[in-house]
């Protein structure tokens, strides 16, 4: 009895020693169970929460592109016998969902004609008689071309943005690989401006064009009565600072019609009966003017 006394303690220190390693076992896992994770808990260091939709966005929405929105009096002229030239009003307004950017706005508006190559010669007195000397080819120049701005052309138009466009008069024209014997190929350039100027065929029409509260614009553009026929191109640009910031582009239609179209249609496709015809009505015209006189003699 008394040694069962006194080794109960053994056993139950024994006892004490077997449970000790699950309880130290289950402890971490329990820690690791009652522990936030990164992802639920936002606040835990080292952590970066996502962003919002707010802090996503810019501080400062950009402007939104201008839009043209352009029309014409009329887009197609008729060239009959009584034609002494033409008037066609070009307007439209500027397109804006938001504010309009800083600066001032300007418009630029060319109307030009076919394209074709021509020869500009020069003439020198040689022993008191002019004759043509020197010859560029010109590879292509509008027959027509008029520009029409809002302020002066140098002021609201960059030479970069003038060579890319080509809206001046001088861009305008396609001049390339002068004869090497021509020293000033740019007067022969100039030459041609200058008479197709006295024509009324090429024209800088500056301050022309009128804006009204950076949205409303018009300009009139005047055709002579010599124009040749073809597709004429119409184009607006809106510049701010000296660059093109949009452009917008139609047509207007010039063709012949009535008898002038029919005269111009046998003489170009059936040369040899227009040939004929011609002879025919100068021979009757000559018998009937003489007969008449004849008449009137007696």
């Amino acid at each position: 009895m008394i040694l069962a006394t006194a080794l109960m303690p053994v056993a139950l220190a024994a006892q004490e020693a077997r449970d000790a390693p699950e309880a130290t076992q289950s402890a971490p896992a329990a820690a690791e169970a009652a522990a936030p994770t990164t992802a639920d808990t936002p606040d835990t260091p080292g952590a970066e929460a996502p962003p919002t939709a707010a802090e996503s966005k810019p501080e400062k929405e950009e402007s939104a592109p201008e839009t043209i929105v352009a029309s014409l009096s009329q887009n197609r002229v008729s060239i009959t016998a009584s034609f002494d030239g033409s008037e066609i009003l070009i307007f439209g307004a500027v397109k804006r969902e938001r504010p309009a950017p800083d600066g001032p706005l300007h418009v630029i508006i060319t109307v030009s004609g076919p394209s074709m190559p021509t020869t500009v010669r020069r003439k020198e007195r040689v022993a008191g008689i002019w004759v043509n000397t020197d010859a560029v080819e010109i590879d292509a120049a509008p027959s027509f071309y008029a520009v029409s701005t809002t302020a002066p052309l140098p002021e609201i138009l960059s030479e970069v943005s003038d060579l890319r466009h080509r809206i001046s008069i001088e861009r305008a024209i396609r001049s390339v690989g002068a004869p090497a014997t021509i020293t000033d190929s740019p007067a022969f350039t100039e030459a041609l401006i200058r008479i197709r100027e006295k024509q009324d065929l090429y024209a800088l029409l500056e301050n022309s064009t009128t804006l009204l509260d950076d949205a409303l614009f018009r300009t009139e553009i005047a055709l002579p009565a010599n124009l040749v026929e073809g597709n004429y191109t119409t184009r607006i640009y809106l510049l701010r600072g000296g660059r093109v910031v949009e452009e917008s582009d139609t047509t207007i239609f010039v063709s012949k019609v009535g008898v002038e179209r029919w005269i111009f249609n046998l003489a170009h496709e059936q040369p040899l009966i227009y040939g004929l015809l011609s002879l025919f009505i100068a021979i009757a015209a000559g018998w009937g003017a003489s007969a008449v006189f004849r008449y009137m003699r007696f």
